[in-house]
């Protein structure tokens, strides 16, 4: 084939080529993000939890010291007040013993007497005769000086611990309370630490409800703002109480996989509220003038402001889309659980929390679960 004719060919070639291809279009990224559902504050304040009530103080009381008791002057149910007495153990041993350490400490206070009084004259003559006296004399005087003074510091400790174990033969109330259990007979022989009553203090009675993880930073919100909640116990079902949030578990039951939360109330006047009585608890107002009792909180990582202002916003997810979507939000008080947001957010919405300057106005994302796996929407 001439040249002319290769030439020719190759060019009408290219030309049906270049006619047939299309620009293939490049499919747009999409995200994958952690987000989250805002809860309905509606769940939390319009709901009741069932708990538990128990004591503020509760303590198996032991004796330090071994021995037979030989008082028990308290039975179930005796209201104690702090220092009283609860029990006693013979305490004729320990008597003997600091009897003995006393005379032991008395014993060397005298013979420290004695060579304190005999370095004294050894000193005395060499200043008078700087040759009747050898150094080491007065060496060996000084040092059985010394020693008799460390034994009289040894058997002072001695007495002030044979003092303690008389004193531990008393068993006193730490603090006002009532006496739940006892534990052993008068007149039984007892091992130190082996428990001898149980005592509580009652003067408050603590509460513990668990609530899921959905609506755990709600009772933050409460704790924080310091507001009540109502609680019922099933023996006075036709009372109600209030109490304010104690502590916020940070750990879930494994069985339940709910967070405790740990309410405190005053014992009321007129009833008791004994530890083990079962009951319920709930926010003590459910809607306020300005909106619910309890600010949504979400995580910190959601919120983020551009270096342009002082405006907070947020990413809310469309469901319908999958798109992304910035949002300005008001923010509260920063909790353990996350921020407080007071205005700009709805219940049931989907918003961003973590990766959220990575995102930009309309981009498609795919929500993942807290396992990392993709939810279908």
């Amino acid at each position: 084939m001439k040249p002319m004719i290769k030439m020719t060919v190759a060019l009408l070639s290219f030309i049906v080529f270049a006619g047939c291809t299309e620009e293939i279009p490049q499919k747009e990224t999409i995200r994958p993000v952690r987000a989250m559902r805002v809860p309905d504050p509606s769940e939390f304040t319009g709901r009741w939890f069932p708990g538990q009530a128990k004591a503020t103080q509760e303590v198996d009381l032991s004796f330090r010291v071994t021995g037979p008791l030989v008082t028990l002057p308290v039975n179930v149910g005796d209201e104690v007040r702090k220092g009283q007495d609860l029990a006693r153990i013979d305490p004729r041993d320990y008597e003997v013993s600091l009897r003995d350490a006393r005379g032991q400490l008395s014993k060397s206070k005298a013979e420290f007497e004695r060579a304190e009084a005999d370095y004294e004259r050894v000193i005395r003559i060499r200043k008078q005769d700087p040759g009747a006296v050898s150094q080491a004399l007065v060496d060996r005087n000084r040092q059985q000086m010394e020693s008799t003074r460390a034994e009289i510091r040894s058997q002072q400790a001695a007495v002030d611990a044979a003092n303690d174990q008389l004193g531990y033969t008393f068993l006193k109330a730490p603090f006002d309370g009532i006496i739940t259990a006892t534990y052993v007979e008068n007149f039984e022989d007892v091992k130190a630490k082996q428990p001898i009553v149980r005592l509580i203090d009652h003067s408050q009675i603590e509460m513990i409800v668990g609530l899921p993880e959905s609506l755990i930073s709600f009772a933050d919100t409460m704790k924080v703002s310091g507001k009540l909640l109502v609680v019922k116990f099933d023996q006075f079902a036709d009372r109600e109480f209030q109490a304010q949030i104690k502590e916020i578990g940070k750990e879930a039951s494994q069985t339940t996989r709910t967070y405790p939360i740990t309410l405190i109330m005053d014992q009321p006047g007129d009833i008791k509220i004994l530890p083990g009585m079962a009951g319920k608890a709930r926010p003590g107002a459910m809607v306020e003038k300005k909106g619910a009792i309890v600010d949504i909180v979400i995580p910190e990582t959601a919120v983020f402001s551009p270096d342009d202002g002082n405006q907070t916003y947020v990413w809310i997810i469309e469901e319908s889309s999958n798109q992304v979507k910035r949002r300005a939000v008001k923010t509260g008080e920063l909790l353990a659980t996350g921020i407080s947001i007071k205005e700009g957010l709805k219940p049931g919405e989907w918003v961003a929390t973590a990766g959220v300057h990575y995102l930009s106005e309309g981009q498609q994302v795919r929500i993942l679960s807290p396992s990392s796996q993709e939810v279908t929407q």
